[in-house]
């Protein structure tokens, strides 16, 4: 299982990252994210951090942690800054909070954070075909959800993701052990959104990339 998309106590998780690793190592994850909600307040404590629970794991060898940020509910025009400042802070992955349909996002959000360069878009909602474009455009992933509310527009963002050439990630949204789906059941999940067994190992495979380039970053 590959994940970057999950939530410690660090902000409106269930876990310590510790126990938080050892859940997701116990539901078979071989590379974890973390993602907790972040905005320019918040980034200069949480991720250093982050790093430090990651770093720790990681020295065991026993499974990849890699550190990431969301940001999330960030007005439009500043998620340039935000994303600057995330890498600077050493995030590997950079995540948006995405106009889900559950949430009040400002309009505007997925186009700013896509343009932005952050790495995936998490829930982007009833996503324009014209932002789908742009994704493709800047290598930026679309998420299809394993969290209710959020999974709500999974089977509209699978269809104009798949139709327009956009690269698809699965991400569980967890905040809680219970949360953590196996790599089963994460893939039955995206066929549920209307994609194909190929479309489904293309996913993963998106997501091996992206944790290459993640790991690199921590190399550098």
């Amino acid at each position: 299982m590959i994940d970057f998309h999950t939530h410690t106590l660090l902000s409106d998780g269930e876990l310590i990252p510790a126990e938080h690793i050892r859940r997701a190592e116990v539901k078979g994850y071989r590379i974890l994210g973390f993602a907790d909600h972040g905005d320019l307040a918040t980034m200069a404590n949480l991720l250093p951090t982050l790093r430090e629970a990651a770093g720790r794991e990681n020295e065991l060898g026993r499974m990849t942690v890699v550190v990431g940020v969301e940001l999330t509910h960030l007005r439009p025009v500043q998620f340039a800054e935000a994303v600057r400042r995330a890498r600077d802070l050493g995030a590997q992955v950079v995540l948006a909070h995405g106009e889900t349909l559950v949430e009040p996002v400002e309009p505007g959000t997925n186009c700013s954070a896509i343009e932005a360069g952050v790495d995936i878009l998490a829930h982007p909602g009833l996503i324009s075909p014209d932002d789908v474009k742009r994704a493709v455009e800047r290598d930026v992933c679309l998420e299809i959800s394993g969290r209710h509310g959020h999974s709500f527009s999974n089977g509209h963002v699978a269809r104009l993701g798949r139709d327009m050439g956009a690269k698809l990630i699965f991400g569980s949204d967890a905040h809680a052990s219970g949360d953590m789906p196996t790599r089963d059941f994460a893939e039955r999940l995206c066929r549920a959104a209307g994609l194909d067994e190929s479309d489904v190992a293309a996913m993963f495979r998106h997501a091996e990339a992206l944790a290459q380039r993640a790991m690199q970053r921590r190399r550098s």
